[in-house]
């Protein structure tokens, strides 16, 4: 079964390029298009396919019509307090009907109570691998999406109450499976499925858009799903409704500003980062806790093993942003962005910039 979901990672991953090239190439220039309006196919979420900066839209990717295929490639920047991501994916459009992607996230950390975690287990010589690292720890994930529009057209039906509505999916791998057990995450991968409705009113210049996602994700996946008690035991991952809104007002044909909100879940709301004895005040005979001397020192003697578990309990919080978006041509947009990001992990108002470049072909 392993090798069976690898192997479909890949062949979407792959099947995305495949048709990005194809696309693009001489031979297939007879049914490339992109005859759709400006910014009407959204812009590059953060989960790879096409919408808000975080909201995935019933909108096709790309500037595709029903006669032809358009994509694109994008990269997203976000810098907080404590975590940098980079975000590296592609999208194809086809027909204005059926939409593949594929996105790369690395969320690396600057947190100085995980790295001395990190530090009083490489000291140990720890058998547990925590996946963290002394100088700074990393998480790394993979999604694969499709997405298809079911009815409505969200331009053309403008006149109309009927949103254009899509289902979409996303299967979503972590590679860095022992940290995201370290935050006491039950599952490293799992799928997700939403459904969008997406509404242009063109007497205002404004599009509105809802989302509903099926999902167990901590962090959008970042963190793992679901969550688990000290030792990973007694491990939940139910998966949940999660309601999402974006909404989007033209200022030009080619310039528009807007707002999001993501609902989060609080799975992990007060589990403690799990390292499992590394931090306990009792060794297994009652000794004194026999990393507190080596966490004393790494701190300077005043922060001990106690204080520090308590610093690394866990928090999630809903997600918000605003932001602008520019395309000067139809080969790119910008997306400039302000986050509201809350709690993430261990780490406590995480809000900072967004900047998204997306190239479309």
């Amino acid at each position: 079964m392993k090798g069976s979901k690898g192997s479909g990672a890949r062949w979407v991953k792959g099947a995305v390029f495949a048709a990005l090239s194809m696309v693009s190439s001489h031979s297939w220039a007879g049914i490339y298009d992109d005859g759709k309006v400006f910014l009407t196919g959204g812009v590059f979420t953060v989960d790879g396919g096409g919408g808000g900066g975080a909201v995935p839209w019933a909108t096709i990717t790309g500037y595709e019509t029903r006669d032809g295929i358009n994509g694109g490639a994008g990269f997203t920047y976000v810098s907080l307090p404590n975590y940098t991501l980079n975000f590296l994916g592609a999208s194809v459009g086809f027909f204005d009907r059926f939409e593949l992607s594929y996105m790369n996230t690395k969320l690396s950390t600057n947190l100085g109570n995980v790295d001395t975690v990190a530090l009083a287990a490489s000291l140990l010589n720890l058998d547990k691998n925590l996946g963290l690292d002394p100088n700074g720890s990393n998480l790394h994930m993979e999604t694969y999406g499709a997405k298809i529009r079911l009815f409505g057209d969200a331009v053309y039906t403008s006149d109309s109450f009927l949103p254009q509505t899509a289902i979409g999916a996303y299967y979503k791998v972590n590679s860095t499976k022992e940290f995201v057990t370290t935050l006491s995450a039950d599952k490293a991968k799992d799928y997700e499925i939403y459904a969008a409705f997406t509404k242009v009113f063109f007497r205002y210049s404004t599009l509105v858009n809802l989302t509903v996602r099926y999902t167990s994700a901590n962090q959008i996946g970042l963190t793992g799903f679901g969550s688990c008690e000290a030792n990973h035991t007694n491990c939940n991952n139910d998966k949940e409704f999660r309601m999402e809104f974006s909404t989007a007002y033209l200022l030009q044909k080619n310039f528009a500003i807007g707002g999001e909100w993501q609902q989060h879940g609080n799975q992990q709301k007060h589990r403690p980062v799990d390292t499992g004895d590394l931090l306990s005040t009792t060794s297994a005979n009652g000794a004194t806790d026999l990393v507190h001397g080596v966490v004393g020192n790494v701190v300077g003697g005043v922060i001990g093993a106690t204080a520090l578990s308590q610093s690394l309990t866990q928090n999630e919080s809903d997600w918000y942003d605003v932001f602008f978006a520019y395309a000067p041509n139809k080969n790119y947009s910008l997306v400039f962005a302000y986050l509201f990001l809350g709690d993430i992990a261990v780490a406590h108002e995480q809000n900072g910039l967004y900047f998204a470049l997306h190239a479309t072909f």
